[in-house]
């Protein structure tokens, strides 16, 4: 258990929520230079572990951090996923990027590993703590001290917090970010809606110490989800692994299976689910227990949908599962989160510090909520295939339906599209010029490559910094003398020598990639002079105006 410490009267932004997003948005923006506090309601870490995965993209994320050598150690690499259960697998393998599998990790372990980051970064987590109040000032945004590299003039958000001992508190931050989970108490002070739709079907899963490994086969062509979890737990070991430390019946650590029983599919996720009932579950859908004994953690879990209706008003921002709630389909939820957090890290810090562009901010909203969209919408199309088969009226329609998308998925380029769409590889944001180049708003490969001054021989090891890297590909002279003086606080210039031929970058003369690893913008002009102008008005409407003297 984290010790109780005391929470700061004043910070830059505070963090609500110490769940794998709110860990890594905190170490974010103290990447970043920003005063952060992280406030958590629980008192001790998370043990039980709902989501289990963590995917390409978040692996990438990870990748640019610097950090994934600390999550591979302890995850199980899969290269392929699944799309509502469907028997053709999702190739993960085949995707463009160093890291095509999913990470098998609990969710245990990787908040673990992400309080760990946060710790070395912005210090210590506030446990026990709930936000009970919120209050904006009245000018919202509040306005700039008109400096060029300071902070953005004082205006804020008090914060009521209760605190370990049931005193009341406040905390003045300048942002508050809501990574307080689907029941978000920012945002209902805040007073964003959460529209979408209420439960209607509910899972059932369960973590086992001993299981009969005979029989889990059955349980999979039952349509059981079946995963073994680590050894040796997420920190200090199984709660009641078997008391004579006697390794059989098991599979190794715990075991979790995962089910939608049609004769309990209604019930309540708030219910509380009983060894015995799951057992009988099993028993119906594969004719055994499948041996199941010493549950670790038994839980529902449901089919709301909703999506904040904005993710940021005024001061007030949501991230994570405060912002989307959806079905745990294809293990989707924990890593929209952390691509949440990636991308407003170093926008809300750029606003701290007073040299963040017009509308940065806001672009946190026109780049995410889309995604949560697409995301919400997915999960949607996914249990509905998954219900439809357990309902009479359709099963042999549905069963139909499904084997024509298994053979769908069976065509490569049809398996690459949705494959993209599940890891977040895909994910593309808009454009802000009409005359944009087509890279625009995608993730930079992690191509290897020579650059002049550095040591990184691939695009990640750029990125741990969280500041702008500029490439150079067609050799200027006098770049580090044109974006140094003004930039050279935010952005890395790089003059590249070498690297890996991509049809994509055939052409391609200058990358700006952001601090979250997608492109700002590219271009492929031919003359110099060009460039420079180009270059120099895409660092202003990116990094904002150059620093003066």
């Amino acid at each position: 258990m984290d010790a109780v410490t005391e929470v700061a009267d004043e910070v830059d932004v505070l963090v609500v929520g110490a769940g794998p997003t709110g860990l890594m948005l905190g170490a974010e923006l103290a990447l970043g230079g920003v005063r952060v506090q992280i406030l958590e309601r629980r008192t001790a870490a998370q043990r039980d572990s709902r989501a289990l995965t963590l995917h390409p993209r978040s692996i990438e994320l990870m990748d640019q951090r610097g950090l994934v050598e600390r999550f591979l150690a302890r995850g199980r690499a899969v290269p392929e996923w699944h799309f509502a259960g469907l028997d053709t697998r999702l190739d993960f393998s085949a995707l463009d990027t160093r890291h095509g599998y999913t990470l098998f990790l609990t969710q245990a372990r990787t908040e673990q590993l992400l309080t760990e980051r946060a710790r070395e970064l912005a210090g210590p987590i506030r446990r026990g703590y709930e936000v009970v109040g919120l209050r904006q000032d009245a000018d919202g945004d509040g306005g700039r001290d008109g400096g060029q590299g300071g902070r953005a003039a004082v205006g804020g958000v008090e914060v009521d917090v209760r605190g370990p001992g049931g005193g009341l508190r406040t905390i003045r931050a300048r942002y508050v970010v809501g990574c307080d989970g689907g029941r978000s108490a920012v945002r209902r002070a805040a007073g964003i809606a959460f529209p979408g739709t209420d439960e209607t079907l509910t899972g059932a899963l369960g973590d086992f110490a001993v299981v009969d490994p005979a029989a889990l086969d059955r349980a999979r062509a039952a349509g059981v989800l079946v995963a073994p979890l680590e050894t040796d737990g997420p920190a200090d070991g199984p709660a009641d692994g078997p008391a004579n430390g006697s390794s059989e019946g098991r599979t190794g650590g715990l075991t979790r299976l995962v089910l939608i029983d049609p004769r309990r599919m209604r019930t309540p996720s708030a219910e509380p689910l009983t060894p015995e009932e799951f057992r009988s579950s099993l028993v119906d859908l594969c004719g055994t227990d499948c041996g199941v004994a010493r549950p670790r953690w038994l839980s529902r879990f449901g089919n709301a949908t909703r999506l904040a209706a904005r993710y940021r008003a005024g001061r007030v921002l949501l991230a994570g599962d405060a912002a989307h709630i959806h079905f745990p389909a294809a293990g989707q939820g924990l890593n929209t989160g952390l691509q949440d957090a990636m991308n407003l890290g170093w926008k809300l810090a750029a606003e701290i510090h007073g040299w963040a562009p017009p509308g940065l901010l806001d672009s946190y909203h026109a780049e995410r909520h889309p995604v949560g969209r697409a995301v919400t919408e997915n999960t949607e199309v996914q249990t509905l295939l998954l219900e439809l088969t357990l309902l009479p009226p359709y099963q042999r329609p549905a069963a139909a339906l499904r084997t024509l998308l298994t053979e769908l998925l069976g065509i490569e380029e049809v398996n690459r599209r949705l494959a993209g769409r599940i890891s977040a590889l895909d994910t593309v944001y808009p454009p802000t010029t009409a005359d944009a180049d087509p890279l625009a708003g995608r993730r930079m490969p992690d191509i290897a490559l020579t650059a002049e001054g550095s040591a990184a021989i691939r695009v990640h090891e750029l990125l741990p910094p969280a500041r702008f890297v500029l490439l150079d590909l067609a050799g200027d002279e006098q770049l580090r003398q044109t974006v140094t003086p003004g930039w050279g606080r935010r952005v890395t210039a790089l003059t590249v020598t070498r690297h890996d031929h991509r049809a994509d970058l055939d052409g391609v003369r200058e990358i700006l990639i952001r601090p979250d690893g997608h492109i700002a913008w590219a271009t492929r002009a031919p003359s110099l002079p060009d460039r420079r102008i180009a270059r120099h008005r895409a660092l202003t409407d990116w990094a904002g105006p150059p620093a003066q003297g």
